[in-house]
């Protein structure tokens, strides 16, 4: 079965959300903004990750200085892996996160 637009919007909304709380939640300093379904993280050293919703491929697209990285939502696990090569967009994340801040992220809640 495939997603539903409204599936689609609902699933990147609530991931988009629940990341901000997140890291509403830690010690990091990171300015986030949300606007128009594209959430921007800009760190310290000014660089920032990117996500945004692709509605045309129902995916999720994360930008960062390392590269593009586009995630399709896996509903039998629950969660988006990236396309090239299937990696679970908290590990990612998680990553990025820990490389730009220093500090170490739960992310086991992105999926709620």
């Amino acid at each position: 079965m495939s997603l539903t637009n409204s599936q689609f919007h609902d699933l990147v909304d609530a991931t988009l959300r629940n990341l901000e709380d997140i890291l509403d939640d830690s010690d990091a300093d990171i300015d986030i903004e949300n606007s128009a379904g594209i959430l921007t993280l800009t760190f310290t050293n000014q660089h920032q990750l990117i996500l945004s919703r692709q509605e045309p491929l129902k995916q999720l697209w994360l930008a960062d200085r390392s590269g593009g990285f586009h995630f399709d939502y896996d509903e039998q696990a629950q969660e988006w892996r990236c396309d090239s090569n299937q990696q679970v967009l908290s590990e990612m994340l998680g990553a990025l996160l820990l490389n730009h801040t220093q500090l170490p992220f739960d992310l086991s809640a992105l999926y709620d």
